[in-house]
């Protein structure tokens, strides 16, 4: 029992003990499992603390990362801000990055005006740089197409080359530029540079614009682009200045069945239903502004060289004969220009495109020349001769720009060359330009232009390419052609495809003449003006003196180095010397071996009119001078020259009215091309020479002269029963056709058929329109109807410019609201801008009335400067000039306001003359004297205007001052010559 007993308590101890050992051991294993819990909790709160620590840092880390993006995005934007702000009318692109060849994909659509493209731009990186700046204007650019690839060096072992996006992509319209902005520097090297875009085609005749023309009774449109001077830019985003060359590779899509054209021949042409592309061999390095695409319905004419260039001209279909001259004139000008330059044709081939709405005469697009329809094409039925002449002009100073002007580019605007004319009429080109170059508003040849923009208002006006002109011709004459023309050749070749600056061809011509040519030129193209030079004799010499003319009558402070050409007593006594100083004396012994002749000889400067400058002689030397002219010891240039000289001094008073009179009467016995350009039309002299070679008849009309109305308006109605019914004699339209091909000149008869100018092809129209008035406007109506069925161009032009001449008011608005009206092309507006002197108050009327629509329509510097000149300048009162200031006193136009200036400061210089003269004349008792002096001062004040010379007025005056004709001595001429002796006395 005790046993069993304690048994049982062993066994109970070992229970207990178990238990108390479980239960230490479940103590033991809680212990253990809360001190896990709690390393476990402890080891999660680490965890929980890093991950927070992590994500604050993190947190941290993307906030600074961010702010610095921000910040970094800041700078750059503000970067980018300065930068845009800095580069916001900047004259001149970056050059950092040079072009060297343009990859340009075109696809004008016709119907809607649009176009698509996309350039690829070959770059050189010259400097380490983050942005690049290129000209654009009026395109949208397609921002996510725009990329530049850097080209990797051959020893580069990547696998592809480096593509950067630009981070901003900005178009500045008003400074016409495309800025990339990229994040990081452009590697230095070699690049592309690729840019997609879209753009319309306009209708302001500059860029790439739509031309208008009919087939078969249905209007089309063609695409024409014109990118001299700065409008390339509107066609694809490029470095749009002139020493900015490089190869240009052209690829169009157009409809299949039209011709499309470009500076170079086709090496592709593939045709895909109604679309095909054309594409086209590269061009040699050139400018921007050369590079040229018409698109259109076109037939052409073609012919070779005897080098195997290959000449077309394109037309409309059906006026394919009317460029068979055009071609000719082409052909045979290459050939001359060839043996004159020592350098053949660079182009396998050339062609002219006649261009119906067209703002220039024409444009020397390298290979494809583009004109006015007008100017290139030729009618043997229609045409005047002077059409024809200038034709020949036009076409010879445009090849002679594949020459002097492609291949010899300058370096800068401002260092345009000087145009070259020299076979052009260079006298009646200088007087133009002395007239301009004589206002105080003119400018200096070459100018620092400080903005594109400028461009077309300073370096493609009259004064850099006509005054140009002059001085080249004035600096050729000096040398000598044969000189002159070594040193040009030497020049061309040394400058070949490269850029040269204007002292460079001085420098060509100075080694190869011997004489100080820059010196001498840089004081003809450095400042505005000219001289007048005053010779007179003292002690048996010839004393000299120079002063800048103005035609206000002041002198300028303007100094020259002249070349003086003169001749003494006969043309083989003469004499060439620079005037180098104020004033200078020649012994005229050194002139005349024999002394017994000093007395009496005549002195002839600026011999056969080749220097830019105006002659004064005192009366002596005048004295003797109208001898010489009325004996014709004088050329008829020379003799031209001096009655020009004169009536200029006489405008400028710096010459008295009397001996101007004076002078003119030596005149009287005119026949050659003198009496054309001043002509002398006495009434019995015009009556022997019949209707037909009458060239004043058109001009008698203007100034109502009855039997030109009433001739003119007879023939008018002859030629409405007949189209075919000539207005003038065919004969006359054949005046000068014999040609002679020589280096100095295409035509022998040029400076005569360009005096007569083919006015007197109106003389039926302006007569028309004279008799013309609200209650009868049967001509008006006449004139119309002929214009609207005519498809010849010059024909168009012929009406435009007559229906102004209307003495009526009422009808004079309402031509001048027809050359608004659609049915007349933009560029040819201007020309029904010669008003009527009756008229004047209703154009200036009109212009102000309908000047916002102007300005917006005819935006080109070239067509709204017409608008401005022809109707402001002919006023010629104080009272005038101002309300003319008012009005455009708030105007922003910059491309008018030098025209402007000018404008006013001729009226200011008409009313200033006719005041001073009146007041000079008042004293005479005579009223029918002052009367005829003040028709005569008013007439003078419209010179230009109506396109009249000094003779002519004074003689159409006479005419209509004297009603009756009184028969024996007292002849017209006796009559004229009463006139001046009143005057005199």
């Amino acid at each position: 029992m005790d046993k069993e007993r304690e048994r049982e308590d062993a066994r109970r101890r070992r229970e207990e003990e178990d238990a108390r050992r479980r239960e230490e051991e479940d103590a033991r294993r809680r212990r253990e499992e809360e001190e896990e819990d709690a390393r476990r909790r402890r080891e999660e709160e680490d965890a929980r603390r890093r991950e927070e620590e992590d994500a604050r840092r993190r947190r941290e880390e993307e906030d600074a990362r961010r702010k610095k993006e921000e910040e970094d995005a800041k700078e750059k934007l503000e970067s980018h801000k300065k930068r845009m702000e800095q580069l916001k009318g900047q004259p001149r692109l970056p050059k950092f990055a040079d072009p060297k060849r343009y990859d340009i994909w075109l696809k004008p659509d016709l119907s809607t005006c649009k176009f698509a493209g996309s350039v690829a731009i070959e770059l050189n990186i010259m400097a380490d740089t983050c942005f690049i700046v290129l000209n654009a204007a009026e395109l949208s650019i397609d921002t996510a197409s725009v990329s530049f690839t850097h080209h990797l060096a051959a020893t580069d072992t990547s696998n592809s080359n480096q593509v950067l996006k630009p981070l901003y992509v900005d178009v500045v319209e008003e400074d016409e530029i495309l800025v990339l902005d990229f994040s990081d520097t452009l590697p230095i090297g070699i690049g592309l540079l690729t840019i997609a875009f879209k753009g319309t085609l306009n209708d302001k005749i500059k860029g790439f614009y739509t031309s208008t023309y009919e087939h078969n009774g249905e209007k089309k449109n063609m695409a024409v682009t014109q990118f001299e001077p700065a409008n390339a830019r509107r066609c694809f985003p490029c470095w749009d200045e002139p020493a900015c060359k490089a190869m240009f590779k052209i690829t169009l899509d157009v409809p299949s069945q039209l011709v499309a054209l470009s500076n170079m021949p086709i090496i592709e042409e593939k045709v895909d239903g109604d679309l095909k592309t054309v594409s086209y061999q590269e061009t040699p390095i050139m400018s921007t502004y050369l590079v040229a695409i018409v698109v259109g319905l076109f037939d052409y004419v073609e012919n070779l060289t005897s080098d195997g260039v290959r000449v077309r001209v394109y037309c409309q279909v059906g006026k394919v004969n009317e460029g068979k001259f055009a071609l000719d004139v082409s052909v045979r000008t290459l050939e001359l220009y060839k043996e004159y330059f020592a350098v053949p044709y660079f182009l396998p081939k050339l062609d002219m495109v006649a261009i119906p709405d067209f703002a220039f005469g024409a444009m020397e697009n390298y290979g494809l020349i583009t004109c006015c329809e007008t100017t290139l094409l030729f009618d043997n039925q229609h045409s005047a001769a002077a059409n024809e002449q200038r034709l020949a002009i036009v076409v010879a100073h445009q090849l002679a720009h594949q020459w002097f002007g492609n291949l010899v580019s300058y370096l800068a605007v401002n260092h345009l060359f000087p145009e070259w004319e020299m076979w052009t009429q260079f006298l009646n080109d200088c007087t133009e330009v002395l007239r301009l170059d004589g206002l105080a508003e003119s400018h200096p040849i070459e100018v620092e232009i400080n903005h594109a923009r400028e461009i077309e208002e300073f370096l493609f006006d009259t004064i850099s390419n006509k005054k140009g002109a002059s001085v080249i011709w004035m600096l050729q004459s000096y040398l000598g052609a044969e000189c002159f023309q070594r040193s040009l050749a030497s020049f061309i070749k040394k400058f070949a495809c490269s850029n040269a600056k204007t002292e460079d061809l001085w420098a060509a011509l100075e080694e190869g003449s011997g004489e100080p040519v820059n010196r001498l030129m840089n004081s003809w193209t450095k400042q505005k003006g000219f001289p007048v030079v005053s010779v007179k004799v003292k002690d048996q010499k010839l004393v000299f003196e120079q002063s800048q003319f103005l035609a206000s009558g002041y002198l300028g402070e303007g100094q020259w180095i002249v070349p003086i050409t003169l001749c003494c007593g006969i043309y083989d006594v003469h004499k060439n010397f620079l005037l180098q100083t104020k004033s200078d004396t020649l012994d005229m012994k050194d002139l005349l071996s024999d002394e017994s002749h000093l007395a009496s000889a005549w002195v002839k400067l600026n011999f056969n009119q080749t220097g830019f400058y105006r002659v004064k002689y005192d009366e002596d030397l005048a004295a003797k001078l109208r001898y010489a002219i009325e004996k014709k010891y004088l050329s008829t240039i020379d003799r031209l020259g001096i009655l020009d000289d004169s009536f200029a001094l006489c405008m400028a008073r710096q010459q008295s009215l009397n001996s101007l009179l004076t002078l003119m009467s030596a005149y009287s016995g005119e026949l050659e091309f003198v009496k054309t350009f001043f002509i002398s039309l006495f009434l019995r002299s015009a009556m022997k020479l019949g209707w037909e070679p009458k060239k004043g008849l058109d001009c008698l009309a203007v100034f109502g002269y009855d039997p030109a109305l009433k001739e003119g308006s007879r023939r008018f109605h002859a030629f409405l029963d007949d189209r075919n019914t000539p207005l003038l004699h065919p004969d006359i339209r054949k005046v000068g056709k014999k040609k002679h091909w020589s280096i100095t000149s295409i035509y022998p008869s040029t400076i005569p058929i360009k005096f007569s100018s083919g006015l007197w092809l109106q003389a039926a129209y302006v007569a028309v329109m004279r008799r013309v008035s609200t209650s009868n406007k049967f001509g008006f109506e006449s004139l119309l109807r002929v214009y609207r069925e005519t498809d010849l161009s010059q024909e168009k032009t012929r009406i435009l410019s007559s229906l102004t001449s209307s003495p009526d008011p009422g009808i004079i608005l309402e031509a001048l609201n027809f050359l608004l009206s659609s049915e007349v092309c933009n560029q040819d507006a201007v020309l029904g801008l010669a008003i009527s002197r009756e008229g004047r108050e209703t154009a200036w009327t009109w212009l102000k009335d309908n000047w916002e629509h102007i300005s917006k329509t005819w935006g080109s510097r070239y067509l709204i400067t017409h608008f401005v000149n022809s109707v402001v300048s002919p006023f010629a009162s104080f009272e005038k000039a101002n309300e003319i200031e008012e009005f455009f006193a708030n105007c922003t136009e910059s491309k008018i306001a030098r025209i402007l200036k000018q404008s006013i400061e001729q009226v200011h210089i008409n009313a200033n003359w006719i005041s001073y003269k009146v007041e000079r004349i008042a004293a005479d008792a005579n009223p029918e004297l002052l009367e005829f002096v003040k028709q005569f001062l008013l007439a003078c004040s419209c010179v230009q205007q109506c396109k009249l010379s000094y003779i002519q007025i004074i003689e159409i005056l006479i005419k209509k001052k004297k009603k009756k004709k009184k028969k024996g001595p007292h002849s017209v001429k006796m009559r004229y010559k009463t006139h001046v002796l009143r005057i005199q006395q």
